[in-house]
């Protein structure tokens, strides 16, 4: 069972590791993902959006109608980095979806108005 200053304390380990070079080991960087998007959730509560960030995670958020079956028409994309990146504010949304780093469907799929959740 983690605790909110562990998915914090993997956050901090993560960017760290990025910072340097390297790539936060896997444990890691799950925990500092799922924590983001759980903060996410807590931010923008809702069903109407789907992140995924594969393999770690996605959630639902963003208030809005409710999708309940087949592939939602609202959903955002991308990797664990960019993921923390944009979270934490090291990198815009605009920039990130301009660049193709994050994938966006739908008219409820722009995040940047709950963006960061955490400050890296």
């Amino acid at each position: 069972m983690s605790s909110p200053h562990i998915k914090s304390t993997a956050v901090v380990a993560a960017l760290a590791a990025l910072d340097e070079g390297r790539t936060p080991e896997r444990p890691v960087l799950r925990d500092a993902v799922r924590a983001l998007l759980t903060a996410l959730v807590e931010r923008a509560p809702g069903r109407s959006v789907e992140v995924r960030v594969p393999p770690y995670g996605a959630v639902q958020c963003i208030p809005g109608p409710r999708h309940t079956r087949g592939t939602p028409p609202n959903v955002v994309e991308t990797d664990p980095q960019t993921w923390l990146a944009v979270a934490t504010g090291r990198l815009a949304w605009s920039e990130a979806v301009s660049d193709g780093r994050i994938r966006v469907s739908g008219i409820r799929a722009d995040l940047s108005g709950y963006l960061p959740v955490q400050p890296g």
